[in-house]
């Protein structure tokens, strides 16, 4: 036997059947505690601790974080790279200390090109007293 019961009625207004369910009251006391309890589980899936927000905005930080160690191991192994030029070959070091320190061999002639800084276009107009309008 079930525990609720199912009426069958007919309205005295209409000639449709109506259904009336009738639930002991123990059982509506256990539907409404489930309902709490989902409705309270939603609350703290949705706002709690290890909320949905919270899981994606550790997702997020989770992607930011590996992007930052994917750049610096990039950079560590251009470093890695460069240290091991250094310390095995001559010729890094003898373009370190070209490029760094100005190293000429003996026998070798140095040409240092200058070149003059670009006038600002404000300073290669002279004025003049009479363009400014001062007698």
């Amino acid at each position: 036997m079930l525990p609720f019961m199912l009426a069958v009625t007919r309205s005295p207004i209409s000639r449709a059947c109506l259904v009336e369910w009738s639930f002991p009251p123990m059982l509506r006391w256990i539907t409404l505690l489930l309902l709490l309890l989902l409705v309270g589980l939603q609350l703290k899936l949705w706002f709690g601790n290890g909320s949905m927000q919270e899981v994606d905005s550790l997702r997020i930080s989770v992607k930011k974080q590996t992007d930052d160690n994917a750049r610096l191991l990039k950079r560590n192994q251009a470093l890695a790279a460069d240290v091991h030029d250094l310390k095995h070959g001559d010729q890094a070091v003898e373009a370190r200390a070209r490029l760094e320190l100005g190293l000429i061999k003996p026998g070798e002639v140095f040409y240092q090109v200058v070149e003059l800084p670009a006038r600002p276009a404000s300073a290669s107009a002279p004025v003049t007293s009479a363009s400014s309008g001062l007698p």
